[in-house]
């Protein structure tokens, strides 16, 4: 049923960044609808100034956490990537189950794209990912202090390879 859909969805307001709360020791970190919705505006500006195929990016950026409703949010030492693939895909196909056939075979075809991170609009997302976290260290720098957040920064800059995005990193950085 699309309302079960709905409130799987509805869990990642709630569900917040590991990343924020262990590494700054956050009590109200950003959730990880607040992290999708600002790299979904990061999303569409910045790919939409590239001439992009905005709609699949941003579709790729709504959705690339979704499984995160249901498994929570990990941090990379907690889990083998092998184990968290398994785990994410079993979340996202049990998640798109409640909606229609087809936009399951979409939304599923373009999650898996970004999973694989091959084609050039997962690629551009997964760096965006990067951009956003930057950003929102950025935020926190005011709250806890450039040496906190530095870790953040330097494990972003080669990441982001695309030069339009360099260029934001930039700006965001200085």
């Amino acid at each position: 049923m699309i309302s079960e859909f709905f409130y799987q969805i509805a869990n990642l307001k709630t569900t917040q960044r590991s990343g924020w709360k262990s590494k700054l020791n956050l009590s109200d970190s950003e959730s990880v609808a607040e992290h999708t919705y600002m790299m979904s505006v990061m999303a569409m500006i910045l790919s939409d100034i590239k001439n992009l195929n905005t709609e699949k990016i941003i579709k790729m950026s709504l959705l690339h956490d979704w499984a995160e409703s249901k498994i929570g949010d990990f941090m990379p030492d907690e889990v083998t990537n092998e184990e968290k693939n398994r785990l994410e895909e079993k979340a996202m196909i049990d998640i798109l189950s409640n909606l229609p056939e087809k936009i399951q075979k979409d939304y599923y075809s373009i999650w898996k794209d970004y999973s694989n991170n091959i084609s050039l609009e997962s690629k551009f997302v997964h760096q965006l990912d990067k951009l956003e976290m930057v950003l929102q260290a950025k935020i926190y720098e005011k709250d806890v202090g450039y040496e906190k957040i530095k870790q953040f920064l330097t494990s972003s800059v080669d990441l982001i390879t695309d030069d339009d995005l360099k260029r934001t990193l930039k700006e965001i950085i200085q």
